[in-house]
């Protein structure tokens, strides 16, 4: 029998106990071997058929893991087990499961999609049952945020250069000018005056709309947009959009709110939510139809 996530989610600390980077497929092989993994039940596939049943559980045991800060991943397709993981490991706990994550902030935050709050009691293991319908929202609702935060790990891999072609390929998908050749141009680099792209607002090119791309991990603040206000203005500007994958200071909100040129700001999460829904660095996976009664057809 296949074990579900949860039951996999020690086993994978256990295996990576040795501190060292392990692959993915490494750490299928072990788990299907531990628990005697037929090869028929190794090509089950979800009801979609296009993911390995047991593929796919080792993979939600290693994101919950991995949101709860257990074990990490420097690089794609490989993982390892962090300091706080190897201190669980220690404590010798009997299982490892959502219930026994929740005692971890990150992991509270990622799976209450609320902020951690204090008076949450970790003792509790008693859910409410819900419709199924409203389960599957949720678990909709989860699997995103997972992906979102999965896409912004990938963004911050990667070059600058890329990201600034990345910002100036969504705005196109989000349908700004024509084509990406007609559409958008990648100007950043030494010398760009504050401005990393310009885009045509339609396909008409009757107006502009200049770009700034920041790939950060510290909170953009006033100073940076007040630049970026003057670089627009040097250009004769009068719209332009910043987008970083971190996130933007209370001061630098207040500061492009009250601004006279039109800015927009895109924070990490408002990025990896765009990129979802505009297909940029994701492809669909699985779809699932919930279907109704037609009324309008049985009437007679």
């Amino acid at each position: 029998m296949i074990p579900d996530y949860q039951t996999l989610m020690l086993p994978v600390l256990k295996y990576l106990s040795d501190g060292k980077e392990h692959t993915k497929k490494d750490l299928r092989e072990a788990l299907a071997t531990e628990f005697k993994i037929t090869a028929k039940e190794r090509k089950q596939l979800l009801s979609s058929g296009r993911q390995p049943v047991f593929d796919n559980r080792v993979s939600w045991a290693c994101t919950y893991l991995k949101k709860a800060k257990l074990i990490e991943s420097p690089k794609r397709g490989v993982i390892k087990i962090t300091p706080a993981g190897r201190k669980v490991l220690k404590s010798n706990p009997s299982e490892v499961n959502n219930q026994f994550l929740l005692q971890f902030e990150e992991f509270r935050e990622f799976f209450t999609k609320r902020k951690a709050d204090p008076a949450v009691d970790k003792t509790q293991t008693k859910e409410l049952v819900k419709p199924p319908r409203e389960t599957l929202s949720e678990s909709y609702e989860l699997i995103r945020k997972a992906l979102a935060e999965e896409l912004l790990e990938q963004v911050m891999k990667c070059s600058p250069d890329f990201f600034e072609g990345l910002v100036v390929k969504l705005l196109v998908a989000m349908g700004y000018g024509g084509s990406l050749a007609e559409a958008g141009q990648r100007v950043g680099g030494t010398g760009d005056e504050g401005i990393d792209g310009i885009i045509k607002e339609d396909k008409l090119g009757l107006s502009q709309i200049y770009i700034q791309a920041k790939r950060w991990e510290k909170p953009v603040g006033s100073p940076e947009i007040q630049q970026f206000a003057g670089a627009l203005a040097a250009k004769n500007a009068e719209k332009g959009v910043f987008i970083t994958t971190s996130r933007f200071t209370a001061s630098a909100i207040n500061f492009a709110e009250k601004v006279p040129k039109n800015i927009v700001l895109i924070d990490g999460d408002d990025l990896a939510e765009l990129m979802i829904d505009y297909n940029i660095g994701v492809s669909e996976e699985e779809r699932y139809i919930v279907k109704r009664i037609d009324s309008d057809f049985f009437e007679q």
